[in-house]
């Protein structure tokens, strides 16, 4: 039976300790909008119940950069489901370890996958409970079935170990995180790691829609939560590596994202 949770951030029993990492003074940006995005995120195996479960929800699959086919929606046409999955779509099936960036001045592409190889090889594979369809704000996503602290200390340590690459925010992308209602913690963590929930305001959370009206959001919980059912991706999650993606282009120009390369832990 799926369970539908309808919350923005819960509690974390899972608290994650972030005393010994040091705080840095905020950096210009040198960077430019064309310049690629990266990000380290976790990717369910490509051949698992679960990747072809949020790839076909999201109509597109990050590793072979094609299209997904969309499943049978008895609810919705194939245009307007393309529609509402429009922004998890650009970036991929995915859960956020390290959020985007662009790379700062003096680090490259080379330098960042082998500090990607270093970091899957010094840690080891796990499981946690599993998965499911959780509503987080307007829009619907996976997330744990219950707290997952191994999980967590794997978000913490890649936010840290790969702050080194990460070119600081334009003036404009600090303004539009801004807008949204961040407690003074979360506006301490946007200047100091680029991304306001990581650390103790880490949720992890695979996105399947963007945000969806009171017209749509009751249809598309009941499509979602068939289709889960259905899907065989219901057992524990494991996590046994992560994965580098990268966005080619503007951010605001409707490139996606691309799954470019794989580590596995412990190799």
């Amino acid at each position: 039976m799926t369970t539908i949770l309808n919350d923005v951030r819960p509690t974390d029993a899972g608290r994650i300790d972030t005393l010994a990492i040091e705080p840095a003074e905020p950096r210009r940006s040198e960077t430019r909008p064309s310049d690629p995005r990266y990000a380290i995120y976790f990717a369910p195996p490509a051949k698992s119940p679960l990747w072809r479960f949020g790839s076909s929800v999201i109509g597109y699959d990050a590793e072979t950069g094609r299209e997904a086919p969309l499943p049978a929606l008895s609810r919705f046409t194939p245009e307007r489901w393309r529609d509402l999955t429009a922004e998890p779509r650009r970036y991929g099936f995915h859960g956020t370890l390290k959020a985007p960036f662009r790379l700062a001045p003096g680090k490259d592409e080379a330098d960042l996958r082998a500090v990607c190889a270093r970091f899957a090889a010094d840690r080891a594979s796990f499981a946690c409970a599993g998965v499911m369809l959780a509503s987080i704000g307007r829009f619907f996503a996976l997330k744990t079935v219950s707290t997952c602290s191994a999980l967590n200390r794997l978000a913490a340590g890649a936010v840290a170990a790969f702050d080194d690459f990460r070119a600081p925010m334009t003036e404009a992308e600090r303004e539009r995180r801004l807008r949204a209602p961040l407690t003074e913690r979360q506006k301490d963590y946007l200047g100091r790691w680029g991304y306001p929930y990581v650390l103790d305001d880490f949720r992890f959370h695979m996105t399947l829609t963007g945000p969806l009206d009171d017209a749509d959001r009751a249809a598309a919980e009941e499509e979602l939560a068939q289709l889960f059912a259905q899907s065989g991706a219901d057992g524990p999650l494991i996590v046994g590596g992560i994965a580098l993606y990268r966005q080619d282009g503007r951010a605001d120009g409707g490139e996606r994202f691309r799954l470019i390369e794989r580590y596995a832990f412990g190799s």
